[in-house]
């Protein structure tokens, strides 16, 4: 992410009025991807918060790294987009979970390279969808506010040279880096049709199968043996190799074939030695009269698992039947795919070699997709543009399409061959967080030194080791972390004083500590809540426009889990007559447990002073049905909904807890307590802790 920031007086427009108390101003921060964003950088002249008993808050310390809340998010490309696995194989954007293994880039000495990386986060929206074409025929769907590495660094799709929308942009002739798909492979290849499956099976029984016909004269009678069989090491070409066989009819047995050496894999046998099987797959491996782009494609997948390989960036595939070498050739000529014809050799062997180095090889892989990974990576390999990747287009399509994007460990991925950038839309409204209008979701304060500061504190004779509670006021995990990177210095500043400490956020970059936060459970009770409002996707873009999806939150809700967190979900806001319905919250705490989490707190929904405005605007806009009865609900500068609907929905939902073995509580309940002893029993208590005073520290005190 490149800031352009400036250090400014207090006295600037762009300074926030009253920050001189939070401690010495660093710099304000604009940058366009965070369009209408400020973030004020100060060093903070405290970071435990001390929260006064009046305020009947269950809890006594907090830590608020932020003040304001950057929850933007970053909707940028098509849900097709290809996007590179670590394992070499591609998969569609919109297929791609929290926690999948990725391609990033990252720069090392005077070369970038690819790296593997995960994805952190991942969100939707709807967006103004522009065309961006390139010279091999390569073909992006994105955002305006999108970003892609060029040869002259990070450009936007669309942009000004001067005034509020000035920002580094693409133009035609600009160079992406990469390698790119072409026009070819844009709609794909289904890997699923029954033809491509046909094809693989020919391509890679013709290359490396045994089938033996054979007669043994007896004296009394002829013995005639069928026989079919494929050995390999790689059990991922076995499979796949046996299982279509399954699919048409054909089941093989497995047996051993040769043991592993010093030198050698194992290798495994799938075999079949009835007439009708063997004759049936010599059948199934013809070459079709007139065979389909499909079939083409999985034979180049199927012969390059039997004879391929690829070393030192070199594509080869040997055989020595001219049938076989000429399917290859045919089909690399039917996808574009360069490639010269080496040998024989004096043992008749002959290669055909694919040349135009990165971009034809992953273009190889991208339409064949063969089964055997460890001949796909490409880590560590530098990033070096050979194919024709200059910006012959830039259209915008007059319409808003869904999209998708992702947050990285690298902070960018490869999408249709060419490297992306993790790009951060103009700041929306976090309505059900919000504190002081606009500015809460505008002006954002970042304690820099919040760390330091804290360890600092913590140090202090007078601490006595109260638990410290984080997403009280604004979410630790908020987009901003992304980039400022404050809570792993927080985490493990509370771990190494010895202090318990709990989390509450919306945030799916929570994943990219639950490492940190394993450990740090080891030495003090860590509890985990994650905020899940809305289970429906249209309904949450609505209203939750800057946060992931349930779907996205639930997915770090099992990580959480699975890392030995008993992890606490907020079912809350409940929004009346939008998602108090029976079937809403049936489906809802179904999916809640599915997550594998321990405990929901529930609630109806708060509408505070600045967040009330904005909401009726909004039913006013989408649900003009339902204004009336929400201004009976939450007449005048009523913040809550009256107790009579808070105790039908706690009826309501109690019942459903019980179906679907939950505990849980409403959020102005004072929550059970569970007989469990304190740090020898943490991930058993992982959400309830006891203070010094007596008070319970609860992630239902947690209020929005």
């Amino acid at each position: 992410m490149r800031w352009n920031g400036q250090a400014i007086g207090t006295s600037d427009v762009n300074a926030l009025p009253g920050m001189e108390h939070l401690g010495g101003f660093v710099r304000s921060v604009t940058t366009p991807e965070f369009a209408g964003m400020t973030f004020h950088e100060v060093v903070a002249k405290s970071a435990l918060n001390h929260v006064p008993g009046a305020s009947g808050m269950p809890f006594d310390w907090t830590v608020n790294p932020y003040r304001g809340c950057s929850h933007a998010c970053s909707y940028c490309l098509a849900p097709e987009t290809r996007i590179l696995l670590a394992d070499g194989r591609t998969r569609a954007l919109e297929d791609l979970r929290v926690g999948d293994a990725i391609i990033g880039t990252e720069r090392r000495g005077n070369y970038r390279r690819y790296v593997a990386t995960t994805v952190h986060a991942k969100w939707t929206t709807n967006r103004r969808a522009h065309r961006v074409t390139l010279a091999d025929g390569t073909e992006l769907i994105a955002s305006a506010d999108h970003r892609f590495l060029t040869e002259r660094g990070w450009k936007h799709v669309m942009g000004a040279m001067s005034g509020p929308e000035q920002r580094p942009y693409l133009t035609l002739n600009n160079r992406l880096m990469g390698f790119g798909i072409g026009a070819a492979r844009a709609a794909g290849h289904d890997a699923t049709e029954r033809s491509w499956r046909l094809g693989y099976l020919a391509g890679m029984i013709q290359g490396d199968g045994m089938i033996l016909h054979k007669t043994y004269p007896r004296p009394q009678r002829t013995w005639t043996i069928h026989a079919f069989r494929l050995a390999l090491a790689d059990t991922e070409a076995l499979d796949r190799t046996q299982a279509f066989l399954a699919l048409e009819g054909i089941p093989t047995n497995v047996r051993p074939f040769t043991p592993a050496t010093a030198q050698r894999r194992a290798v495994i046998a799938i075999h079949t030695a009835q007439k009708e099987k063997v004759a049936a797959i010599e059948t199934l491996i013809q070459r079709p009269r007139d065979p389909s782009e499909e079939w083409l494609a999985g034979y180049l997948g199927g012969i390059f698992d039997a004879e391929g390989s690829c070393s030192r960036g070199v594509l080869r595939i040997s055989n020595k039947s001219e049938h076989v070498l000429g399917s290859v050739r045919e089909a690399l000529a039917c996808f574009d795919i360069p490639a010269v014809t080496e040998g024989p050799r004096p043992n008749g062997v002959s290669t055909i070699r694919v040349t135009g180095g990165l971009a034809s090889r992953m273009r190889f892989f991208d339409i064949s997709r063969p089964a055997i990974t460890r001949k796909l990576s490409i880590v560590d390999t530098a990033v070096k543009t050979s194919s024709d990747l200059r910006v012959v287009g830039i259209e915008d399509l007059g319409h808003s399409t869904d999209m998708v994007d992702i947050t990285t460990g690298t902070g960018d991925f490869i999408a249709n061959g060419v490297i992306s950038h993790n790009c951060f839309a103009r700041g929306t409204h976090e309505y059900l967080e919000l504190d002081a209008g606009r500015d809460f979701d505008s002006q954002i304060v970042v304690k820099v030194n919040v760390a330091d500061m804290l360890r600092t504190e913590l140090a202090r004779p007078s601490w006595t080791g109260d638990p410290v509670m984080l997403g009280t006021n604004t979410d630790p995990y908020q987009r901003a972390e992304g980039r400022y990177r404050l809570m792993p210095g927080i985490i493990q500043a509370l771990t190494d004083a010895g202090t318990p400490f709990s989390i509450l956020t919306k945030g799916t970059l929570l994943r990219r500590d639950l490492p940190l936060l394993t450990e740090a459970s080891h030495e003090v009770d860590v509890s985990l809540a994650m905020s899940i409002a809305v289970f429906d996707d249209t309904l949450q873009r609505a209203i939750e426009p800057g946060t992931p999806s349930a779907a996205a939150r639930l997915e770090t809700v099992r990580a959480a889990t699975d890392a030995g967190f008993r992890v606490t979900v907020f079912l809350m806001p409940i929004l009346p007559h939008l998602t108090d319905s029976i079937a809403t919250l049936d489906d809802a705490l179904g999916r809640i447990r599915a997550s594998g989490a321990h405990r929901v707190v529930f609630g109806a929904l708060h509408l505070r002073p600045g967040a009330k405005q904005w909401f009726w605007q909004w039913l006013e806009r989408e649900h003009p049905e339902l204004v009336g009865s929400y201004r009976g609900l939450y007449p005048g500068a009523s913040a809550y909904a009256p107790k009579p609907y808070r105790q039908w929905l706690a009826k309501r939902v109690r019942p459903l807890l019980r179906v679907h073995g939950l505990t849980g509580h409403a959020e102005e309940e004072a929550p059970p307590r569970e007989p469990v002893p304190g740090l020898a029993a943490r991930r058993a208590a992982a959400s309830v802790v006891t203070t010094s005073r007596g008070r319970r520290t609860d992630a239902a005190a947690m209020l929005f």
